[in-house]
């Protein structure tokens, strides 16, 4: 494209990373389910790292309530489909972007081709998207594609990693056979066991998760993009410690607390199950 120059472009970010890095990561390819909450702020961020290719998926519409956190959305998107004003926005910063979109979401009928040719897999799923995200991540573990998730609670990020030969996402979180209101138990206790997020929320009604509704912050997605392209960065150029699963890491921006958890186990581990068993109670389920 002319007055493009992906050297020029990205030239700032030498440095931090050499040009033989920089020329690495653009051959890379990143697969995201979910180009909503974090999911396109994780497309934009590592896009401006300069990866150069994605596998992008998303079936929803922007609309009013995506306003106080989503990437893309606004006015001249409402109604739009998320997946392509995102796709926009990345060939936007790069033209030169190679990028295979799924409108449908991922499923059972596309998934050979959503992971094909992927060297990394980032989380961008709805919270409440288990069957969605019990499929991509047990497709990763089965393919030796490393896995990252990042999750936004309250003003904080809540990282994993199941790296190749690791942990799984299955074994970490014990989901499978579960209702959904027990998965989304268990995976909210399993995505933060410091729960440094849990001391200033406001209004306690709003979380809810039999309705499958909880608030949420821009503050958080922006922190997870961060996180996650991090993550990436060290996954793809095999470079600096990866804390793989069963070890989490959680920041909270509003407490400036850092918290490094050790899960042995996953749910199945003592202070997870008090956890799991304390939220039940609280539910009544």
């Amino acid at each position: 494209m002319s007055g493009f120059s992906y050297q020029t472009a990205f030239s700032r970010n030498i440095g931090w990373v050499t040009p033989d890095e920089q020329q690495r990561l653009r051959h890379k390819r990143v697969a995201i389910a979910g180009m909503g909450g974090v999911g396109g702020f994780h497309l934009l961020t590592l896009a401006r790292l300069g990866v150069g290719k994605f596998n992008i998926a998303d079936l929803d519409t922007f609309e009013l309530a995506n306003f106080n956190r989503q990437a893309g959305a606004g006015m001249s998107s409402l109604e739009r489909p998320k997946v392509e004003v995102l796709a926009a926005m990345a060939r936007d910063i790069n033209p030169e972007s190679d990028l295979a979109i799924y409108p449908q979401g991922v499923n059972e009928d596309n998934l050979q081709a959503f992971f094909r040719d992927v060297d990394l897999y980032i989380d961008g799923l709805d919270f409440f998207a288990f069957d969605a995200r019990e499929r991509v991540f047990a497709h990763c573990a089965q393919h030796g594609i490393p896995a990252v998730t990042v999750a936004p609670l309250g003003m904080s990020a809540a990282l994993l990693n199941f790296l190749p030969g690791g942990m799984s996402f299955e074994d970490y979180f014990q989901l499978d056979g579960r209702s959904e209101l027990e998965k989304a138990v268990r995976f909210l206790v399993g995505l933060a066991p410091a729960l440094l997020h849990r001391h200033y929320l406001a209004d306690k009604t709003r979380v809810n998760l039999k309705e499958r509704r909880g608030p949420s912050t821009i503050m958080a997605c922006q922190l997870c993009a961060g996180v996650a392209a991090s993550e990436a960065l060290k996954i793809l150029l095999d470079r600096g410690k990866v804390w793989a699963a069963p070890h989490g890491i959680q920041f909270d921006g509003y407490r400036n607390k850092l918290a490094h958890t050790w899960r042995p186990g996953g749910n199945r581990h003592p202070f997870n199950r008090l956890a799991i068993a304390i939220a039940r109670h609280q539910l009544g389920i």
